[in-house]
């Protein structure tokens, strides 16, 4: 690399590793917010409001069960590329992905990324048709996180027609994996696999609605199936013999009598249930699936420790209680699911601007803890939050999830996030 292009990509990487105006970020945010090239953005945002409703349809009409997520990520791609990104690509993952430059580029420099998620909770099957009663959009997945895809197109359009231009690139990342079993499986691709891995300094994850809340703090979770064997037998004919199905109950019922602190706040839960083959046999085999979360990483190992010293007793005192002669009663613990940990300080650059844009927008922040896409870099020590896509909804991963697209409000809270994006990206 030639001597002016390394001095470049120092500047690059400066340039994002420490937001252009994370000194003063109110004094930025005004900036931002008084400038020709913001208020025709804002404009745009109003005068294209249908565009982004008619996007939220679409997408949402788009099935994108857990692991399934192609469909839509090939249509979301179409709409990257119809914005004029460059590298606009669908990654090994299934991320799918496009970068507007900055002013400061190098090739395999630094990025900003602000990303949201493909995919929903439901599974394939699932009627995800839009209803539509007044300003409400209601369907399985529009909030979450449909209506975020369709607000980062929003903004893609909006940055263009204001002409704004950021020293950082940033990468609008849809990203796959974010639900449940998918264990947050997109970003932990972005960040450990890709092409962007060690290049990414700063990320926004859109995940819910309401403004007014800043994600900083990861909450980390261990989910397990655990399979229960034994050896079987008829109800009346084989009675007194082992019973996988006592070992379950007996380790739901000693993981509830743990108890966990509120702060940091340390949550379990038995949410799962299976087996068996007939109302009078004894089973081969039952399951369990167990959620353990906490915002501390010690916690969670602690945790995580309890509920393998109860299923080591529990299967113990099953196979002491009644026979083993055809056999003993076992387990099997597999992790499911392992979300880290982690926090970015009230203090960073990333959270003193996304609370400042909150303020000039005249919404109150409040930080929150939470199970986001920001896990993995804030697990990483890299600046990340999870913010709101703006506008009101409610019922989340239910059939009913609804989202509110009334436009006065929708326009207010969208504004956040693009104030809080050019903030930190460094807006020229």
């Amino acid at each position: 690399m030639s001597l002016s292009r390394l001095i470049a990509a120092v500047t690059a990487l400066a340039l994002v590793s420490a937001p252009a105006y994370a000194a003063d970020p109110a004094k930025a945010i005004a900036k931002i917010l008084a400038s020709k090239g913001y208020k025709t953005a804002v404009q745009t945002l109003a005068d294209t409001h249908d565009q982004t409703v008619a996007d939220i349809i679409t997408l949402t009409e788009i099935p994108a069960p857990p692991f399934h997520e192609a469909e839509r990520g090939k249509a979301y791609l179409a709409r990257l590329q119809a914005a004029g990104l460059t590298d606009v690509e669908t990654d090994a993952e299934g991320n799918v992905m496009g970068l507007r430059r900055g002013t400061a580029h190098v090739d395999g420099g630094p990025v900003v990324v602000f990303a949201a998620h493909l995919d929903t909770v439901f599974p394939a099957g699932t009627d995800v048709k839009v209803r539509r009663e007044g300003t409400k959009l209601m369907a399985p997945g529009v909030g979450d996180d449909t209506r975020s895809l369709a607000t980062l197109l929003a903004y893609l359009r909006a940055l263009d027609a204001g002409k704004i231009k950021t020293k950082a690139d940033i990468l609008f990342v849809g990203n796959v994996g974010e639900e449940g079993a998918g264990d947050l499986r997109g970003v932990r691709y972005l960040f450990n696999k890709s092409k962007y891995a060690g290049r990414i300094k700063a990320f926004i994850s859109m995940d819910g609605a309401d403004p007014r809340y800043v994600v900083n703090q990861g909450v980390g979770s261990k989910r397990y199936h655990i399979a229960f064997h034994g050896p079987g037998g008829h109800s009346y004919g084989a009675y007194g013999m082992v019973n996988p199905m006592a070992a379950m109950g007996k380790t739901v019922a000693d993981l509830y009598t743990i108890q966990t602190p509120s702060n940091p706040k340390t949550t379990y839960a038995a949410s799962v249930v299976g087996g068996g083959t007939s109302v009078n046999a004894i089973p081969h085999d039952v399951f369990l699936e167990v959620d353990l979360r906490s915002e501390s990483a010690a916690e969670l190992a602690k945790l995580d420790a309890q509920l393998n010293d109860i299923l080591v007793k529990a299967v113990a005192l099953e196979n002491k209680a009644r026979s083993t002669q055809y056999g003993p009663v076992t387990y099997e613990a597999k992790v499911i699911g392992e979300r880290p940990t982690g926090r970015t300080d009230e203090a960073s650059p990333i959270v003193q601007i996304t609370q400042a844009a909150s303020r000039a927008l005249g919404f109150e922040t409040s930080f929150e803890a939470s199970s986001t896409d920001s896990n993995v870099p804030m697990s990483l020590g890299i600046p990340a939050v999870t913010i709101g896509s703006g506008g009101s909804a409610g019922r989340a991963h239910a059939l009913d999830e609804w989202v509110d697209v009334e436009k006065a409000s929708s326009l207010k809270g969208m504004q956040v996030g693009l104030v809080s994006l050019l903030a930190l990206a460094g807006a020229e």
